[in-house]
């Protein structure tokens, strides 16, 4: 599966099949909110939580791309993120594209 962020992949004649969609909600562990809340007073990255949400872009690109393969779909083209908080220590991580066929 290829998956490109252009509305184009370079030598191929795309044939739009639709929008595909994969997406997570992940919570904060109250450990790691513990420990991330000393090190926001003495500055830093908070690497537990870029962990978390690498994950997490992963687990929905990893289902917007099944989605694309369910279709019949070669590739998705114009991928994008978006992430929002859905509750208090919750977030949704969307990735969201257009899944086309080589003709």
């Amino acid at each position: 599966m290829i998956l490109v962020n252009t509305d184009y992949i370079t030598g191929k004649e795309l044939e739009t099949i639709g929008l595909v969609r994969g997406s997570t909600i992940q919570s904060k562990n109250i450990g790691r909110d513990i420990t991330q809340g000393f090190k926001s007073i003495v500055g830093g990255e908070l690497t537990s939580y870029t962990e978390m949400m690498n994950k997490a872009r992963a687990l929905a690109t990893k289902r917007m791309a099944e989605e694309a393969e369910q279709l019949g779909g070669d590739a998705v083209v114009n991928v994008r993120y978006v992430s929002s908080s859905v509750m208090q220590g919750a977030a949704e991580v969307m990735a969201y594209g257009t899944a086309v066929k080589f003709k």
